[in-house]
């Protein structure tokens, strides 16, 4: 790729982000988009809409960014949670590597590159026609003493990077610990999941769970909540919903068209008794399908148990109930709200074939991908492209068409591409038996993560089949050879990536284009603007993996181009103000975890210093400065060891909280008064959503009279 189809590629994303920028200002400011660029605050009433006409409006304006900036960590905690933080911190923790890498890289590896003449001579009058390869270390002549530079640059980077993972490591396990002395209690700190509840004949799941835990728990069992299969109930509570949003619109806006035909040829009906009658059957299904539900036969054979202290429910949880370790098994409880329902209501048989369905799906989603990936491949040679389309050889003739085809087209393709991977990863790690929604999330994460730097990196690396990447893995004594000669020939490549899909897409989601047009399509049907909304929640499995991706491209090209830097440091400078303005005002936290997706931000910053090492060895060889290669074999090693001791020293913590932890909290509550109240929610803190009391009805009478009474529900 030639200079001028990266300066190319660099003014239309330039371009783009300085429109979503001036865009978001203006439109931030309409009470009509209120729901799409503030709903936090305007669901927790810290905005109100204003209907009357200020000129200001009209007018961009920065202060959402000074206010972002000021935001402390301790605000962004309270407000927040320490999800939050620990995501922001995966921000500050990059811009603090590719600030001290940018020094190296810039000022030190880049004018050294410079210097080489193994490509050709660096043409400073006509800079634009240079070719991206001579400012990296490919350019450098073999056996250059210069290369030793590089090679300290290795270290200095490897050492700052652990350095800078043992004190984020160790500063998020303290506040995990002082996160959890700081919050009130919560039920999933006294309460364990159940499963596989052995019934004898004559007694329900209930009668044993009370039975065991009564015996082998006097001291501290507390309560329980049986687990029903509730799948009907759930989709005839979801249509319910949406028959009464229905109805409710009708009824409130007068200039709403009350009839209607129902049908082709239908008749002319009331919509209001219609759609009344259908909620009315609904209600009549929903008690129908309560009364089975309540039944023994739709019992999971799980439960909730509740207990009156943290260390009876941590001690419950760590020990082996019953001889036969199939029965009585134990988990940690998620949060109520953060319970995912519908594990529940599959077998054990078609979780263990989702797993293999999973699996299978990732492979081929894998190989599918490859497709975009070849195309790509093909847009960024001009002379493949010729080949292949060879009626198009008069158009790739006009430098700007040639420019944006080669410079910022292949990185666009790629990343419309990748737009579908994270939702489809999060369905898939919904089907593979996870009790919650923020494990679903965390396993998606890790999915779309792998599957990024398998596709996007090493697919683009070793573009060719898939047998050929295979082949690669399957001789590991080759790898870091192949390495060195394959990841430099794509830095031009993945430098267009970084400006494209790293500045452009975040710009997007301060814009937050597809909410915007999804707002805009539903605002003719909506018939009030104080209709109720959801606030949305960080989807992490989207943003994380990206950031983290990133922070690969960046330890391993550092050495190897150096120009990468600079514009992954203007990413990661517009992702700490965006991020923290959306946290502020858009997305509100859906479940808290304390911190528990840095254990996947360490794992890929381990795996990227390996990467580069291994990248490193193979580069110095081929240079042929075997000292060098011999040299950073340690590095590795060394790397390697260091994860063990942090797996060793902080990755408990990240699993359950100690004992000491536990008992010091427990101790403070003896003298807290609100403990009993808290002891009486407990009760029914885990109630399944679909068997509580219904809030809606066809009529004003029964509106808040409850469909099925809690009698019904505790056990």
């Amino acid at each position: 790729m030639l200079v001028s189809a990266l300066l190319t590629s660099l003014a239309i994303n330039s371009g783009l982000c300085v429109l979503f920028f001036t865009l978001y200002s203006i439109l931030r400011k309409q009470p009509i988009n209120y729901e799409v660029y503030i709903p936090r605050l305007l669901a927790e009433g810290n905005s109100k809409r204003r209907s009357h006409f200020n000129l200001e409006r009209l007018i961009p304006s920065p202060g959402w960014v000074k206010k972002a900036w000021k935001l402390s960590e301790e605000d962004l905690l309270s407000t927040t949670g320490l999800d939050a933080v620990v995501f922001m911190r995966v921000i500050t923790f990059s811009l603090r590597v590719f600030l001290f890498a940018g020094v190296i890289g810039i000022f030190v590896l880049l004018p050294v590159n410079c210097t080489g003449d193994q490509l050709t001579d660096i043409n400073f009058g006509d800079l634009s026609n240079n070719s991206l390869d001579v400012f990296t270390i490919s350019n450098l002549n073999s056996g250059s003493k210069r290369l030793w530079a590089h090679f300290c640059g290795v270290y200095l980077v490897t050492a700052f990077v652990c350095y800078l993972l043992y004190y984020e490591y160790k500063y998020i396990t303290a506040k995990r610990i002082d996160f959890f002395h700081s919050t009130k209690p919560q039920p999933h700190q006294f309460t364990i999941l159940v499963r596989g509840i052995p019934v004898t004949a004559g007694s329900s799941v209930s009668e044993s769970v009370e039975r065991f835990f009564l015996e082998y728990h006097p001291s501290t069992y507390l309560s329980h909540m049986v687990i029903h299969r509730t799948s009907k109930l759930q989709s005839l509570l979801k249509d319910a919903k949406k028959m009464y949003k229905r109805l409710t619109h009708l009824q409130s806006d007068p200039n709403q068209q009350k009839y209607r035909h129902v049908g082709l040829f239908g008749r002319k009906v009331d919509l209001v008794d219609h759609y009344g009658k259908k909620l009315e059957n609904i209600e009549e299904n929903l008690r129908l399908e309560r009364s089975e539900v309540s039944l023994a036969a739709e019992e999971a054979r799980a439960a909730f148990v509740s207990f009156k202290s943290r260390y009876g429910a941590a001690v419950a949880f760590h020990m082996q109930q019953s001889t036969n370790p199939t029965q009585w098994v134990t988990e940690q409880a998620p949060e109520p709200h953060d319970v995912y329902w519908p594990f529940f209501s599959s077998s054990f048989m078609r979780r263990w074939l989702s797993k293999i369905v999973v699996i299978v799906a990732c492979i081929f989603l894998t190989i599918l991908f490859l497709i975009p990936v070849l195309i790509v491949q093909g847009l960024t040679n001009l002379n493949q492209l010729e080949i292949w389309f060879p009626f198009l050889k008069s158009i790739l003739t006009i430098t700007f068409i040639s420019q944006v085809i080669t410079g910022y087209l292949p990185s666009l393709i790629l990343q419309l591409f990748l737009k579908i991977v994270p939702p489809i990863m999060e369905f898939l790690s919904s089907i593979q038996g996870y009790i919650c929604h923020s494990d679903i999330e965390k396993s998606a994460c890790n999915k779309v993560l792998w599957f990024t730097i398998w596709n996007i990196f090493f697919a683009t690396v070793f573009s060719g089949s898939v047998l050929y990447q295979v082949s690669v893995f399957l001789d590991p004594k080759t790898i870091p050879a192949r390495l060195a000669v394959a990841v430099p020939a794509q830095a031009s490549f993945f430098i267009a990536y970084v400006v494209t899909s790293g500045w452009t897409s975040t710009s997007s989601e301060l814009f937050r284009i597809i909410p915007f047009i999804c707002s805009l399509i539903r605002r003719p049907f909506s018939c009030c603007s104080d209709e109720e909304f959801e606030v949305p929640s960080i989807p992490y499995h989207r943003d994380l993996p990206r950031i983290l991706f990133f922070g690969l491209l960046g330890i391993t090209y550092f050495f190897l181009a150096p120009l990468i830097l600079p514009f992954l440091l203007v990413y990661f400078c517009l992702a700490y103000i965006i991020y923290r303005n959306q946290f502020i005002n858009v997305y509100a936290p859906k479940y808290e975890t304390a911190g528990k997706f840095w254990p996947i931000v360490h794992n890929s910053m381990i795996f990227s210093l390996v990467l580069m090492h291994a990248i490193a060895v193979g580069i110095f060889t081929l240079k042929k400065l075997p000292e060098a290669s011999t040299f950073v074999f340690p590095l590795p090693i060394l790397t390697l060891l260091f994860n063990e001791y942090c797996r060793k020293r902080f990755l408990p913590n990240f699993i359950a909280y100690p004992a000491e932890v536990l008992i010091k909290r427990d101790r403070e509550d003896r003298h807290d008064p609100t403990m009993a109240e808290f002891y009486n929610s407990l009760v029914t803190a885990y109630q399944d959503p679909a068997l509580l009391p219904l809030q809606f009805s066809a009529n004003a009478e029964s509106l808040n009279s409850p469909l099925i009474s809690a009698a019904e529900v505790q056990h």
